[in-house]
């Protein structure tokens, strides 16, 4: 067979894609129930490992149709000629919802999904240790504080969706209550389970 060389290979942005990008029939949905299943495992961790190296939150069905935009070099692969197709995506992404690796954002519609690169629960203990690292445990502070810190941290740029999750996450376990400020929604932090 002398189709193209199945090796990986690293993007503009200094992703390293895995060898079956190069694969023609990865960009293509299977008629065979479990070869699908593979193939969309694959399109899963292809695209959460993705999301986390560029910290890309959102992804949509639309980024299969129209080129230029974050995607692209996942999505597309031009050596090949092959690109996923909007359908093949939305197969893709419904799994991803099914198994709770994404959630529709917003709700009530399904083209459209917030990736959970990390899950909320991850983000909690990111978002805990944040607060402790900082010296903000017991601290009142706004949604906008820590989505825009002055310093960047992981939490950047985290949609507020995403925040919601994780600071209810604490909240059930005691580490985190939500106050109202002045500008809308705060949270304070709490140290958790100290052995008073």
């Amino acid at each position: 067979m002398s189709a193209p060389t199945l090796a990986p290979r690293t993007t503009p942005s200094g992703y390293l894609l895995p060898s079956i990008h190069s694969a023609p029939p990865f960009f293509t949905q299977q008629p065979n129930p479990n070869t699908q299943a593979v193939v969309t495992e694959h399109w899963t961790k292809l695209i959460l490992s993705y999301a986390r190296h560029r910290r890309l939150f959102m992804l949509r069905v639309e980024d299969a149709e129209v080129a230029g935009n974050d995607w692209d070099e996942i999505l597309r692969n031009e050596q090949i000629h092959r690109r996923l197709l909007p359908s093949h995506l939305e197969h893709i992404i419904t799994d991803m919802v099914e198994k709770n690796r994404a959630v529709y954002e917003p709700a009530r519609q399904t083209r459209s999904v917030l990736l959970y690169w990390r899950t909320p629960e991850e983000w909690a203990e990111v978002l805990h240790g944040w607060a402790d690292a900082t010296g903000q445990l017991n601290t009142i502070l706004t949604f906008y504080e820590i989505i825009e810190p002055p310093v960047p941290s992981q939490l950047s740029g985290i949609p507020m969706t995403l925040l919601r999750k994780a600071i209810s996450v604490l909240a059930k376990t005691s580490r985190a209550q939500i106050i109202s400020v002045a500008d809308g929604e705060g949270v304070r932090l709490l140290p958790g389970n100290s052995s008073r």
